[in-house]
């Protein structure tokens, strides 16, 4: 295969990036003569991910549409300076194929693709597609899916809808729960409890976990907390736990989330696209508490596979946080006492989990026909 250059765009979030970096691994393996670099947005997130990674990237100043009279002149300003930026790179490259990953960059640079004809591939890995990728589609050679209940919001579009799963980093392949333990000191004969709100943290979801600490000082004979707070609600989180008797850890951010999920017994988090693919492929039980606010409500819709695969349970996010708490209770009490309906759950965690799915994908954009324009 002659040498190409592979252009990802997707950023502002980790579920955006992470998996377009999986897809980026594999190629580098199956293609170490090929170029890959990344489009990401100027979010801190985009940097603190893709910077350990080697990978080159370009921040782009696109961000998040809005119709605010203020804000539609700079919006618009920012998504035709990124696309030129995209343009000029892409036009520099040879074979190139540029690979949309969702979000507000994805837009711009898959737009430059077009217009120069590029070949176009996309990774849709939540259940209802966003707003980009919807758009982008109508440009697209291949849409890759995590879900087959994806196709159906794609009709109008020509590209092959092909349904591999969500890719996951090498990392999962080979992570490391007791290197994880003895670097954070915990106990390694107790069974750890994993709250998490993704890479930018939960308030609603520390604010329920801290509010039962006194009740999950029960479990200190055999249980431990890792909690991930997000940055910004580290300080608070962390104070909350002083008079916690179960032992525990609280951290803004951990970058092996691999290990970490593996070296869990019962994870609580929300259920992103990616999250529901790495609790699945980490073989963890999970307790899903879908971000409320989205209208197409999608991480329920996400949460929802792996309860049907009966490897989770959902707690809402109720907006009292009284209820939301009490129902959260009711389900970390009754799973955390019952090692067989633990084991059951991690058991049927095999019925859902993908782990080729990054490098099916990245054969069929170095091997696939599919994506040539």
């Amino acid at each position: 295969m002659d040498e190409r250059n592979f252009f990802f765009a997707g950023g502002g979030t980790g579920g955006h990036i992470y998996p377009a970096l999986a897809v980026a691994e594999r190629i580098a393996e199956l293609a170490p003569s090929a170029s890959v670099h990344f489009f990401c947005s100027s979010r801190s997130i985009d940097s603190a991910i893709l910077a350990p990674t080697g990978f080159d990237y370009t921040a782009l100043p696109a961000a998040g549409f809005s119709l605010r009279p203020g804000s539609i002149v700079r919006s618009v300003r920012a998504f035709t300076k990124s696309c030129r930026i995209a343009k000029a790179a892409i036009a520099r490259s040879k074979n190139p194929v540029v690979i949309g990953a969702g979000g507000f960059i994805a837009g711009p640079v898959c737009l430059a693709a077009h217009k120069l004809k590029v070949p176009i591939a996309v990774l849709n890995v939540d259940i209802v597609p966003g707003r980009a990728n919807r758009i982008i589609a109508r440009w697209a050679n291949e849409i890759f899916l995590q879900f087959e209940d994806t196709a159906t919001h794609f009709r109008r579009t020509s590209a092959k809808l092909t349904v591999l799963g969500c890719p996951l980093r090498k990392a999962f392949d080979d992570p490391q729960p007791q290197q994880i333990l003895r670097t954070l000191n915990l106990n390694r004969q107790k069974k750890l409890l994993l709250i998490t709100g993704a890479s930018s943290g939960s308030a609603s979801i520390n604010d329920a976990v801290c509010s039962l600490l006194g009740k999950l000082d029960a479990f200190a004979g055999n249980w431990q907390i890792v909690h991930l707070t997000g940055h910004a609600n580290f300080d608070k989180v962390n104070r909350r736990y002083a008079d916690a008797k179960i032992a525990h850890k609280v951290l803004a951010y951990c970058d092996d989330m691999p290990s970490l999920l593996a070296a869990a017994g019962l994870v609580v988090g929300r259920s992103g696209a990616v999250s529901v693919a790495e609790y699945a492929a980490a073989f963890v039980p999970s307790i899903c508490m879908p971000y409320p606010h989205h209208k197409d409500r999608h991480q329920y819709l996400n949460a929802a596979k792996l309860v049907e695969a009966d490897a989770a349970v959902i707690v809402d996010d109720l907006p009292d946080p009284t209820d939301r708490a009490e129902w959260l209770w009711e389900q970390l009490a009754e799973l955390m006492a019952d090692d067989d309906r633990r084991e059951e759950m991690t058991e049927n965690c095999a019925n859902i989990a993908t782990p080729d799915a990054a490098l099916n994908i990245a054969r069929k954009l170095t091997e696939s026909p599919s994506t040539e324009a």
